[in-house]
């Protein structure tokens, strides 16, 4: 079926030049460009992973300083709710005792007056009095 003569050795030649010929021109150049395409991928996924690594790292940061400024300010809250509770305590005992000094002078004061106007009555009362004892008896028995 096969016939083996001289040109059985040429094409092995050929096939072998081929084989060369294929692989020095297109298979190495395409091996090439996979290999170089294969490395840029794999630097790719290492960079965006670093790069997510660090994207985290920065949101984790960013969380960690948003948390501390919550607390920084819910601190500074209480604190000037806690001044100002103290601040209004104060107020309002000063305003009680300015009240109550100012009810105590009233308390004085209606009192100097209401002596003055018992004295006051009391000499109306003896002068009437003598008045009417005057008028009533002989004006000097009444002294």
């Amino acid at each position: 079926m096969f016939d083996f003569d001289a040109t059985l050795p040429l094409m092995a030649v050929q096939f072998l030049l081929l084989t060369a010929l294929l692989n020095a021109v297109f298979y190495k150049p395409l091996m090439k460009v996979l290999d170089e395409r294969e490395d840029y991928l794999r630097s790719g996924d290492t960079g965006s992973k670093d790069k997510l690594a660090k994207a985290e790292s920065i949101v984790k940061e960013y969380e960690r300083q948003i948390a501390q400024a919550r607390r920084e300010s819910q601190d500074l809250i209480q604190k000037a709710q806690a001044e100002a509770k103290e601040i209004t305590t104060t107020k309002v005992a000063a305003a009680q005792q300015e009240v109550q000094s100012q009810r105590e002078a009233a308390t004085q004061e209606i009192e100097q007056q209401k002596a003055a106007a018992f004295a006051t009555l009391e000499q109306q009362v003896d002068s009437l009095s003598r008045q009417i004892l005057e008028k009533i008896l002989d004006p000097e028995l009444v002294k």
